[in-house]
């Protein structure tokens, strides 16, 4: 299968929109990093003693993207960005232009000949320090078709290995790109080494459906973001790809079991410094979990009205057992949070036989050495084992599982809390994993944590295997 780079531009664009420290732009970097994606792209430089400082502390704690600067037509050169970006692991320059006559004109003052020069003069000057150029073309969607397709080409020549067709205006239909990416694809030539993106607007909320289109017709390269922008959405898209990327043939490196966690965490440091200004904007789920409580007093109804908002899809059965269960927990105590209600979900809900049973696990971490992990399992009659090294004995343990048992779920929730005191205390893990669109939960009980992890795992995958059987 074919790979779908995903360059994130959470950072380019809200850094400039937000109030953000210089520790919280490094930190944003960091968050977004684990999940892996391919690309992190950072604002021009514009302010010649802050901004190369910036690039320079985001390539020094990203681990896996690679870090993207714009070089603008009438900017600094590219030898202040590539002088900020050379320690980088790995780094890229964009030369950004327009490629409508609207823009070229009002914001250039230039004819489309004029422009081409400098685009061509600027790529050729990148060069000159990396391989690793992109052309961005702005407003792509609106100019004129055959300066579009003779702009990209120029480009190419001139040595860009990356081109970039960004919808401005936000009001391209899905099959209308479709169309216009088709065209210029099969009209573009000398372009065996070059990888085609798009940057869609979300102006109409259609930026998802329009990116995924783009891979339909041949584009290997999605520009979202993380945060909520005027973009695709980063999870959005990763989770497309995840569940139907295999028809087209493609997949993607983003980390899916992290990126609810992560997502959250992003939007709670920028949600922070910018209140108010994106309507819905979700708060983090831990403080979410402390103020919503739920009651002896509540309805039955309102009960599994949480409950379906959870994400779940209970049988009349199972619903009437979480119900029975929480009139009995809260007999006890006056409320119970959402985390709570989770867990007798994966208590009392579609209680399975085991298919997969826990043989043994080993893992094994250090101050020196990367967290691995070897799973046994037991399934039906068969043996079977996985080993994995991870962020962490926990994601080495998942996937291990993953490993052993030869199928990938997203995970879409992980929780640990201590229900009994002292060294030997006992811990308690809920697993929320998502198969075909649904949530399954499992629960694990151990004094050891690594231990209970993997019983919850196992616990969620049991009845996702249960219910495919019965299906």
């Amino acid at each position: 299968m074919e790979k779908v780079w995903i360059s994130d531009r959470t950072l380019k664009q809200a850094g400039r929109q937000m109030p953000l420290s210089f520790r919280e732009k490094i930190e944003l970097a960091r968050l977004i990093d684990r999940l892996q994606v391919d690309t992190l792209e950072l604002p021009a430089i514009e302010n010649q003693r802050v901004d190369p400082l910036l690039i320079k502390s985001v390539a020094s704690a990203v681990k896996h993207a690679e870090i993207a600067v714009p070089i603008r037509l009438d900017g600094t050169g590219p030898e202040a960005a590539w002088k900020a970006l050379r320690e980088a692991p790995k780094a890229r320059l964009q030369v950004v232009a327009p490629a409508s006559s609207v823009q070229m004109e009002y914001l250039y003052h230039l004819k489309p000949q004029a422009l081409s020069a400098r685009v061509v003069e600027m790529i050729q000057a990148c060069r000159n320090l990396t391989d690793r150029v992109e052309f961005i073309a702005e407003d792509a969607f609106r100019g004129d078709r055959g300066f579009l397709i003779a702009l990209a080409q120029a480009a190419i020549d001139a040595g860009a290995c990356i081109i970039t067709f960004q919808e401005a205006a936000g009001a391209t239909l899905p099959e209308e790109m479709g169309g216009i990416l088709e065209e210029l694809l099969s009209r573009i030539e000398r372009k065996d080494n070059v990888r085609f993106g798009v940057d869609c607007s979300n102006d109409l909320s259609l930026a998802d459906a329009c990116a995924i289109e783009a891979v339909h017709c041949g584009i290997r390269e999605i520009k979202a973001a993380s945060f909520p922008l005027s973009c695709a959405s980063l999870p959005h898209v990763a989770r497309i790809l995840a569940l139907k990327g295999e028809k087209f043939g493609v997949t993607s490196g983003v980390r899916l079991e992290e990126i609810r966690r992560v997502v959250a965490q992003i939007e709670g440091l920028c949600g922070a410094n910018l209140p108010g200004a994106f309507p819905g904007f979700a708060e983090d789920a831990a403080q979410q979990d402390s103020e919503i409580r739920l009651s002896y007093h509540d309805s039955r109804e309102s009960i599994l009205r949480a409950v379906e908002q959870m994400g779940y899809m209970l049988t009349e059965e199972d619903q009437e057992k979480v119900y029975q269960a929480f009139l009995s927990v809260t007999e006890k105590k006056e409320s119970i949070s959402l985390k709570e209600l989770d867990v007798l979900i994966a208590t009392e809900a579609m209680q399975v036989p085991a298919a997969y049973q826990l043989i043994r696990f080993v893992v094994n971490s250090g101050n020196e050495i990367g967290a691995m992990a070897h799973m046994k399992l037991a399934y039906r009659d068969q043996v079977l084992e996985g080993i994995s090294t991870g962020d962490g004995v926990i994601d080495a343990a998942f996937l291990a599982l993953e490993k052993a048992v030869g199928r990938h779920f997203e995970l879409d929730e992980f929780q640990i809390q201590a229900v009994t005191e002292g060294k030997e205390a006992m811990g308690e893990t809920v697993v929320r994993l998502r198969s075909q669109g649904r949530l399954y939960s499992g629960r694990g009980l151990s004094t050891d944590i690594v231990g209970s992890s993997i019983m919850a795992y196992l616990s969620a995958l049991n009845k996702i295997v249960y219910e495919e059987e019965e299906v």
